[in-house]
């Protein structure tokens, strides 16, 4: 019998995955049992030929060695992380199991972005001054010792949930109030997860990400994302480009940093992606998952170089060595975020002319007539996105505006539309 691939976490969008599903290759998905009623997640994976479902608790400590020796049968092929909050679960899998992985130690590190400062600050990798802070107060504290912008967000989350960039002390009870205010809404259990905040110093630059394939520790492969972020004291991405158009010494620069961060924790094998900060020159590591990058940027790359990164980091997973692995990139991708003003949405228009504009091969808007949309917080509260391909980074960005500006959504503030409705 084929041993089956065990990925933790379930993505819709791996239901869909010719690189995941290989002839003859049973796949089986674990995920928390709340998160798989609230995302209604077994019916989804009992329709899809090959694919089961194991539903087990496994943010919580010790839950992997509990799975290994509940079902030491399965003898997996692989076990793939596909979610952040999946990355340790799997990577101890893995140990038990001895197969290729990150490394529990190393999963551990880059799931905690308190963690990742103090090893890769050891390391010699610059870093913004951080401190875990309990209060407002501690927030105030930090922002007389540090004069200027800084950053509050928690050290153990995702999708920018919880951050906010504070510029004035007199911000700071309403930041705290706002931040430690963390509900992600079906992607994650019911119970509570505990809350750890962090104060860093703001750093002005460009951002940037680099998606580095690695096996054994060493890069086989890596891009650099160029980003934008939406205006405002949230830091939420307005758009992805690929790859970065920048300099090829920054590439080569950004590259180099990511594998020292790879070093300082030890990871072994996998995808990391890794976010950075360059101001005057320098990156300064923002955080660093060991898994795929968000935000469809793992599409963008498959398109813009092309390659098989999927595939090849499934194969990497197994032990096995991976696809033909590109240097360069031969065109460009971007994918367009959208959000709206807060408020009640009356009308949207133009979805189907901006699908069907030059060079967009995706098109999804999940804001419709009657919705109240609470404001942009988090990536979890974008109303929509578009991707895109263009003959070079530049080209895709401006196709990717371009098709976005054909979508128009007409909202009013929620206590007009109550008065009228």
């Amino acid at each position: 019998m084929t041993r089956p691939l065990l990925i933790v976490g379930y993505v819709g969008a791996a239901l869909g995955s010719p690189a995941l599903f290989q002839p003859g290759q049973p796949v089986i998905f674990v995920e928390e049992p709340d998160v798989v009623r609230k995302r209604e997640a077994r019916a989804k994976i009992d329709a899809k030929p090959g694919c089961d479902l194991i539903e087990w608790e496994f943010h919580l400590p010790g839950k992997a060695d509990e799975f290994f020796h509940t079902h030491r049968d399965l003898d997996p092929a692989a076990i793939i992380p596909l979610t952040e909050y999946a990355t340790p679960f799997a990577a101890r899998l893995a140990e038990r199991w001895g197969l290729p992985g990150a490394g529990y130690g190393a999963a551990m590190i880059l799931r905690d972005k308190q963690l990742l400062r103090q090893v890769t600050r050891a390391a010699g990798i610059a870093n913004p001054e951080s401190v875990q802070v309990r209060s407002p107060a501690d927030v105030v504290a930090f922002m007389l010792a540090h004069p200027g912008p800084i950053v509050l967000k928690p050290a153990n989350r995702q999708a920018s949930v919880g951050t906010q960039v504070i510029r004035g002390l007199d911000e700071v009870e309403q930041a705290w109030a706002n931040c430690v205010a963390q509900d992600e809404g079906v992607f994650v259990p019911d119970r509570a997860m505990e809350l750890r905040m962090l104060a860093e110093q703001f750093v002005d630059g460009h951002e940037y990400s680099v998606e580095m394939l690695v096996r054994q520790g060493e890069p086989l492969f890596f891009n650099v994302t160029g980003k934008q972020l939406f205006p405002g004291s949230r830091p939420v991405e307005l758009a992805h480009i690929v790859p970065a158009d920048i300099p090829g010494e920054l590439t080569e620069l950004l590259g180099e940093q990511t594998r020292r961060v790879i070093d300082a924790a030890g990871f072994r094998d996998g995808i990391v992606h890794c976010e950075w900060i360059v101001a005057d020159g320098v990156p300064y590591v923002v955080e660093c998952a060991g898994r795929f990058a968000g935000d469809g940027i793992i599409e963008l790359i498959q398109r813009a170089y092309p390659v098989e990164l999927e595939l090849s980091y499934y194969l990497v997973l197994q032990g096995l060595p991976p696809k033909d692995l590109p240097c360069e990139a031969k065109g460009g991708a971007a994918v367009r975020f959208l959000s709206i003003p807060q408020g009640v949405v009356e009308d949207v228009r133009g979805v189907e002319e901006a699908a069907n504009s030059e060079g967009v091969f995706m098109c999804d808007v999940s804001i419709a007539k009657g919705d109240n949309f609470q404001g942009l917080r988090s990536s979890w509260d974008r109303v929509g996105d578009l991707m895109v391909t263009g003959d070079s980074p530049a080209d895709a960005l401006r196709l990717a505006e371009a098709a976005v500006a054909r979508i128009q959504v007409d909202v009013v503030p929620a206590e007009l539309a109550a008065t009228t409705s």
